[in-house]
């Protein structure tokens, strides 16, 4: 191919945004939680920045490809607030925003390397390739490719044992390549040499080395976000953009997050790697977005100095400085995300926490899909209960069923029944008749003027079980709270009993009396 026929390298037109970063995650399998972490420091700093944040899927990976695996991508970062501004649901003008649907757009890229001999044709088998790695391993060289395929004809290569019909094309590395370049992180960076990278797979499939500069450049991306694996292949990465005459984007090379044992979080050894798996045990998203935050950033600071470690996406983006990311793998303590949701469930109005529980609740059976005003003002009233008695809100369900179930269906819990004392029949006698004089005419406790109020039953069961049968208020009331709830550990009695009514509590103490 001559010099006049080389294929042209389009320009970026004029695109919206200050700056343009994206996320571009692989779908394989459930979201990795480094896909909301990545996320996360991109669209903070697209926002601080007037600029956009783009989701392109990167499903070139077909043999490891999941069909609703992109759907869940869609569903996690909208649940966890990291919105995008263009991607394949939305549209924009770089569409089409899958890599799959832009293969046309790959090969003028590959066809002027071959053009220009800064890239070959391979037809080496898998097989070749695997016994070439075996004996460099084992003879302690240098890994990567021999280049026996470089400066060979189809049929030169074909004489030579290990050949494959279809060949993949190859980048041909100078022996000047540059591998320092400057980071917003980590400052000045040196990589290691590259080898003679796949830049078209056997398939027609671009690989992600030569896909990612194509699609970052044709999407006018300027600042490229990604894990710190990605270091080494950064001068590859340079070297296609100075090939194509491009202007390479500003790089940010984010730390690994790390499990306890500081080795890298996997899908494959740690269920919370799995992005799904926090809204499945209830964590908030709010709190899942502050504890990524802080996993590579200091805490926000308060005006007299000290610091602060829960505070919202628009206050991390309005103070976000890349010179603040901590370069160090952080280790994911979720210990740590424990107690931040519970700081945030704590911080819910009562109203909106019991809109979040309400699916676990469906979910459980515990209500049903269509809740009726009475039951969803009974649900509030249990959730000022229990609102400080979790730390996720799938605890929710085995706090909340005792308000739900008929008085007949309520289950006993075996450790419960055990640790209930000799003295527990004659304690509960005594709550029936202390409890059934309590006036309980007009409207319920959701509504109001009845005397079956909390401090009421609590002066009444006082009189009756500490002051009569003398018995430490530490130990009285165990059999009621078994009784009412099922458990050994539940919400507070008194307030428990108000809500129930007292119907359904005396209803509750016969049941058990007459168990023992």
């Amino acid at each position: 191919m001559s010099e006049r026929t080389l294929p042209e390298i389009p320009t970026v037109a004029d695109l919206p945004g200050k700056v343009r970063l994206r996320v571009a995650p692989s779908p394989t399998g459930d979201p990795h939680v480094g896909t909301a972490y990545m996320s996360l420091f991109n669209l903070a700093f697209a926002r601080q920045q007037g600029g956009r944040f783009l989701l392109r899927i990167e499903d070139t990976d077909r043999a490891r490809f999941r069909a609703d695996s992109e759907q869940q991508v869609f569903d996690t970062l909208e649940w966890l607030g990291l919105t995008w501004d263009e991607g394949p649901d939305k549209g924009g003008p770089c569409a089409p925003y899958r890599q799959s649907e832009r293969l046309d757009t790959y090969r003028p890229y590959v066809d002027r390397l071959l053009a220009e001999s800064k890239a070959y044709e391979c037809w080496c088998s898998t097989e070749r390739l695997t016994q070439m790695r075996e004996i460099q391993q084992k003879t302690k060289q240098p890994t990567g490719y021999d280049r026996l395929c470089l400066g060979k004809t189809r049929e030169e290569r074909a004489a030579l044992p290990g050949f494959s019909e279809t060949p993949v094309v190859r980048m041909l590395i100078p022996d000047d390549v540059e591998l320092e370049f400057d980071d917003l992180i980590r400052g000045r960076v040196s990589a290691p040499r590259p080898d003679d990278q796949v830049i078209l797979k056997a398939d027609g499939f671009p690989t992600y080395h030569l896909a990612v500069v194509v699609d970052d450049h044709e999407m006018g991306i300027t600042h490229v976000v990604r894990g710190e694996e990605w270091i080494s292949s950064t001068p590859k990465h340079i070297l296609l953009y100075r090939w194509f005459g491009l202007e390479p984007p500003q790089w940010a090379h984010m730390p690994l997050l790390r499990n306890t044992d500081k080795s890298k979080i996997s899908k494959r050894k740690n269920p919370a790697a799995r992005l799904t798996w926090f809204r499945e045990q209830g964590y908030l998203p709010e709190a899942l977005v502050n504890f990524l935050a802080l996993l590579a950033y200091p805490p926000a600071t308060n005006e007299d100095g000290t610091d602060r470690e829960v505070f919202s996406f628009d206050e991390f983006s309005a103070g976000f400085d890349w010179r603040k990311v901590n370069p160090v793998g952080p280790i994911f303590d979720l210990k740590k995300l424990d107690w931040l949701n519970g700081v945030y469930i704590r911080g819910l109005s009562v109203g909106e926490l019991a809109s979040r529980l309400l699916p676990f609740l469906v979910d459980d059976g515990i209500v049903g899909d269509n809740p009726s005003l009475g039951e969803l003002a009974r649900l509030k009233a249990v959730t000022a209960l229990v609102q400080t008695r979790m730390a996720h809100l799938s605890e929710a369900p085995p706090l909340v069923r005792p308000f739900f179930v008929p008085d007949d269906a309520l289950e006993i819990a075996e450790d419960a029944r055990a640790a209930l004392g000799d003295n527990a029949a004659e304690v509960i006698e005594a709550a029936g008749r202390a409890l059934g004089d309590i006036d309980d005419h007009g409207t319920s406790v959701l509504g109001s003027d009845s005397g079956w109020t909390a401090e009421a039953i609590e002066t009444a069961l006082r009189t009756a079980i500490v002051d009569g049968l003398g018995i430490k208020p530490k130990f009285a009331f165990g059999p009621l709270r078994t009784a009412v709830s099922g458990a050994r550990i539940s919400p507070p009695l008194f307030e428990s009993m108000e809500i129930l009514g007292k119907t359904s509590t005396l209803n509750r103490l016969a049941a058990l009396l007459a168990t023992l």
